[in-house]
């Protein structure tokens, strides 16, 4: 058990140092993109499925609320949290239109779509990306090393280097937590 500890602890430190030296430039136009959306009166809206979703609510709780900072509160909707629409939506139509009709609900030009898919080929992801950029809105991708059908519909792909979703998640994780931190300090000193 032990070793299986350290493997796997040591497994995402060499992830992480892998992602300082290819990612920083990416993430950096991530923020960018985002404090743009934010500064210009949009919204961000998060999906993703299964710890994609987990992330899209995590990502909206620390825009909304706070990250580290007393700020203002950023808007920030996780498309993955009204059991209602999505199982509506799964039921009268499909689910892989789950997040593709709430983006015509509420993605106007001047948005951001953060879509989240560790392969980047969820297919109610794409669709929501599709439908997202149709509107004029901004997509910011988060998948796994190659991006998947996601890369082409991205305005900034973050890839993380690695194949396993669980490393994958490990990834999107910290940059997550960057994301926020960066935008964060950037909107708090408006």
């Amino acid at each position: 058990m032990k070793d299986t500890i350290r493997e796997c602890l040591l497994g995402t430190s060499k992830l992480y140092a892998t992602m300082a030296a290819e990612m920083v430039d990416p993430i950096a136009r991530g923020a960018e993109l985002l404090v743009a959306t934010l500064r210009g009166g949009g919204t961000i809206y998060v999906c993703g499925n299964g710890g994609s979703a987990a992330d899209a609510q995590h990502i909206a709780g620390e825009l909304v609320g706070r990250f580290l900072l007393e700020r203002d509160a950023l808007p920030c909707v996780a498309l993955s949290t009204n059991t209602s629409i999505l199982t509506c939506i799964g039921n009268d139509y499909s689910f892989d239109t789950v997040f593709e009709r709430q983006v015509k609900a509420l993605v106007r030009k001047g948005d951001l779509l953060w879509a989240i898919s560790t392969s980047g080929n969820s297919v109610n992801v794409l669709k929501a990306a599709e439908e997202a950029r149709r509107r004029g809105a901004k997509v910011l991708g988060m998948t796994g090393r190659t991006g998947g059908k996601l890369k082409a519909l991205s305005d900034v792909l973050l890839a993380v280097p690695a194949d396993a979703t669980p490393s994958i998640q490990e990834g999107h994780l910290g940059i997550l937590h960057i994301l926020c931190r960066l935008v964060e300090v950037r909107m708090a000193a408006r």
